[in-house]
């Protein structure tokens, strides 16, 4: 294998790229907004059941980006495999498969995939990556992320992962194992919050957040968050605009601090290493929150393009680790 399709699928989101290895140098890229959700609708529309047409319909998806692609690079050869990692194996996905359970070695040894030969029909491989639970709780895709975070002479790094998001997640890590994890639904909350409740005519919209730095009023709304109770915090956001202390602009600001202190609040409490993983925006955000926590002493953050990246280190170690294993 000289190169591979790496698909990140999520509920809202796509992203395609086309990565040469051993060096992983992504050769050409395709995102989109239309996530697993959007082609789930589409199927179900469609009104059909059986699984083999399910397949079929969510690779059809995945074509147009692939022929997208090739219009500025020439083919992408068939022996390039597509590796899927995300929400493409969850229940609204093109096959729902079991998780793994803990605990889970970070280098993705343990990972549940299915692989699908080359058809007529989608003329490569096609290896669809599967996710890991907890008594608890579940995720799809960090644990890919996850295995691409951790360099491969350091397998055995300990501490907290923290993956921020929709649904940020926490990954628990001691001797090379995934032990534990939690999600705090950060994004989706402070989504509804500013568009669907009390709050919303007391905030700005998000063209209107800036770089946390920037602000004083996202570090109190940090402290504020890590500090006291999400259901009586949240109405103060409200209290500010009313009382004339603040604007809509450093509202919304307050409010997305006041979110993420709430996140880290038991990070206070736990005295292992800190890891961040993020995109821009909310590696920076997340990244301000540590420092005003007093945190970032013991934190590692990772660099933006390294942890955009992560899924495609992840999903060719979890490839790597399958190749001497028949995989069902």
């Amino acid at each position: 294998m000289d190169t591979f399709l790496s698909c990140d699928w999520g509920t809202s989101s796509f992203r395609l790229r086309w990565v040469r290895v051993p060096d992983l140098v992504i050769l050409a890229e395709q995102r989109s907004r239309e996530g697993i959700a959007a082609t789930w609708q589409a199927w179900q529309a469609a009104a059909r059941q059986d699984a083999a047409a399910r397949w079929q319909f969510y690779l059809d998806a995945v074509t147009p980006a692939i022929a997208a692609m090739e219009q500025h690079t020439g083919p992408v050869p068939a022996q390039a495999p597509l590796i899927i990692s995300g929400m493409a194996s969850a229940a609204i996905g093109m096959m729902e498969l079991p998780y793994a359970t803990l605990p889970f070695a970070v280098n993705g040894a343990d990972a549940v995939v299915h692989r699908a030969r080359a058809t007529a029909a989608f003329p490569r491989d096609v290896l669809l990556l599967s996710g890991v639970r907890s008594e608890e709780d579940v995720m799809r895709g960090e644990e890919t992320q996850l295995a691409g975070c951790i360099m491969e002479d350091h397998d055995t790094a300990e501490g907290i992962f923290i993956f921020p998001g929709t649904h940020s997640k926490h990954i628990q890590v001691q001797q090379g194992q995934v032990r534990s994890f939690r999600t705090y639904m950060t994004g989706e909350l402070f989504d509804l919050l500013r568009r669907h409740s009390v709050l919303k005519e007391t905030v700005a919209g998000l063209e209107a957040l800036p770089p946390p730095a920037l602000h004083s009023t996202f570090s109190e709304g940090v402290k504020a968050g890590a500090a006291g109770n999400l259901l009586h915090t949240a109405f103060g956001v409200r209290a500010r605009y009313l009382l004339g202390d603040t604007t809509k602009a450093a509202n919304l600001d307050y409010l997305s601090g006041l979110l993420i202190g709430t996140e880290l609040q038991a990070l206070q409490q736990a005295p292992a290493h800190i890891y961040l993983c993020g995109g821009a925006h909310l590696q920076a955000a997340y990244a301000m929150a540590l420092q005003v926590l007093e945190l970032a002493p013991r934190a590692t953050v990772f660099p933006t393009q390294w942890a955009e990246e992560a899924v495609i280190r992840g999903q060719y170690k979890i490839f790597r680790q399958l190749t001497a294993h028949h995989v069902t």
